[in-house]
């Protein structure tokens, strides 16, 4: 592995730790302006800070993301497909490596469908993909998406990761399921679980600390953060738990008091403005 690949993945895996947490936000390549994130601008910006990196679509980094800030970027160069197909499969590329370059990102990343009807096309993609990221220094993450007709257990997981690996990709984006550890024992590049639909912040926090206890180097979570009641407490709490070791009960605490403390300083700050205000009558 080169230096400025290695250099860029180190940007996403953090090399203090070896581990990541990724925010995840391009579900609108397929979903549009899927809940939580119909203002991309005012979702993403205050959960910066606490994520190691970005992973998102060319349109909204261009349109809604600052320039100046320093976040690294994990491009979604594939797409063409929409939630209004009965197949989801059907995907292509459809950013050039040359614009993710000139967007200065850190990785690239594209599905592939594993057992789907345009595996074949995901899968060549995927090597493309590889090839141009090796010629440029840039990584490639593959995401293993699941098919409706797919079951997420371990066999056919592992089958994906390892197909990514085979063809290439330098690190994979996959469900946790059972027997996940020995998934990435078969997998020999870092490998990064899916946050998944929404669920209880507990179950997310614990679907985590799983993860990581089980191998995986990070996470990469949207729904979970970005549709919390408080999404800062929540990704900060995601964070205990991938970078500092915390339990799933330790870290659903720390979201707790931090969702609270914000709630007391809103309210206290209504309070504030309320004794100070002018007394028309």
């Amino acid at each position: 592995m080169d230096w400025g690949l290695k250099n860029r993945l180190s940007r996403i895996i953090k090399p203090s730790t070896g581990k990541a947490v990724m925010l995840a936000v391009d579900h609108g390549y397929f979903l549009g302006p899927t809940g939580g994130l119909e203002d991309p601008r005012k979702t993403i910006t205050p959960l910066l800070p606490y994520a190691d990196s970005l992973m998102l679509t060319r349109g909204v980094l261009r349109q809604c993301v600052d320039a100046g800030s320093p976040i690294p970027i994990v491009l979604r160069v594939s797409g063409g497909n929409s939630i209004l197909e009965e197949e989801l499969s059907n995907e292509d590329m459809t950013v050039s490596m040359e614009d993710a370059i000139r967007l200065n990102v850190s990785a690239v990343t594209l599905s592939i469908y594993v057992g789907g009807a345009h595996q074949h096309k995901s899968l060549i993609n995927l090597g493309k993909l590889v090839d141009e990221g090796q010629k440029y220094g840039i990584p490639v993450l593959a995401v293993t998406a699941v098919g409706k007709e797919m079951t997420r257990d371990e066999r056919y997981l592992s089958l994906s990761c390892r197909i990514a690996a085979e063809i290439g990709a330098h690190f994979v984006k996959t469900y946790y399921c059972e027997g996940f550890d020995k998934l990435v024992k078969k997998c020999p590049i870092p490998v990064v679980i899916a946050g998944g639909k929404k669920v209880s912040e507990m179950d997310a926090l614990e679907l985590s600390y799983r993860a990581i206890s089980d191998g995986a180097v990070g996470v990469d979570m949207g729904r979970n953060i970005f549709q919390s009641d408080a999404p800062v407490a929540m990704i900060r709490a995601v964070r205990a738990v991938v970078h500092e070791g915390y339990s799933a009960k330790r870290a659903y605490e720390l979201y707790t008091a931090i969702k609270n403390d914000k709630k007391n300083k809103k309210t206290n700050g209504r309070m504030t403005k309320a004794v100070a205000a002018p007394d028309f009558d």
